[in-house]
């Protein structure tokens, strides 16, 4: 039988502060099969869990992470920022999918690749992002698992597929219908949507045949799953 991975966004936002332990804790004990991370590094090379540029959302603190040492935002957010050694010793034995926003720079990324591998994660640890952060997950470690984010109906060009070596394909949920899942499978990939986070929703990627879907809501989505 079919069944549909079932990725926690941030962890569990609607009950906890997204990118927190806290909510990746409530995320997995409402059954996540994995929960999903944005990964930053501070302005002395540590790996941190926010998905803005700045605090000022989350914290509102007003201040650029990558002018911040690790110190500074521990100080600015009372500890509230895990950093990435912090999230996975929290997710021991769950997957982790780590998100790379921002397009950071490929020495960032290998020092992102090195806690994962410091910390013994590298077999439940996978990344998502677009094609030329995926190359740098990819350099720096060839064995990663790579969730290829792509925000349109054009498919990827074979020489980007050749070179990142994609297991998923990660698209924006609205984007994606049989077709496209499809489509998706023919290539040899598993298909990943991002983030539906409606009933409505959930039922049409569920019935389109997704892979993986990632939300915000993943009590609901394991409701639905459920049957």
């Amino acid at each position: 039988m079919h069944t549909v991975t079932a990725v926690a966004h941030r962890g569990d936002p609607y009950r906890h502060r997204e990118n927190t332990i806290a909510s990746l804790r409530s995320a997995l004990q409402q059954g996540a099969d994995a929960v999903e991370i944005d990964v930053r590094l501070t302005r002395d090379g540590v790996p941190v869990l926010l998905h803005d540029a700045t605090l000022k959302r989350l914290w509102e603190q007003d201040r650029p992470l990558a002018a911040l040492s690790s110190d500074e935002v521990r100080g600015l957010t009372a500890g509230g920022v895990p950093t990435l050694a912090q999230a996975l010793e929290a997710t021991a034995g769950s997957r982790v999918m780590i998100d790379l926003p921002g397009a950071p720079s490929a020495r960032a990324v290998r020092r992102i690749v090195d806690v994962v591998r410091q910390y013994d994660a590298a077999e439940r640890v996978y990344y998502c992002a677009g094609a030329q952060t995926m190359l740098a997950v990819r350099a720096a470690d060839p064995s990663a698992e790579i969730a290829l984010t792509w925000t349109s109906l054009a498919p990827p060009r074979p020489g980007v597929l050749d070179a990142v070596r994609p297991r998923w394909l990660n698209y924006r949920f609205s984007l994606v219908d049989r077709d496209l899942a499809v489509r998706v499978h023919r290539g040899g990939h598993l298909l990943s949507v991002w983030t539906p986070d409606t009933r409505r929703s959930m039922r049409r990627l569920l019935a389109a045949g997704v892979d993986s879907i990632t939300t915000n809501r993943i009590e609901t989505l394991r409701a639905l799953r459920q049957g």
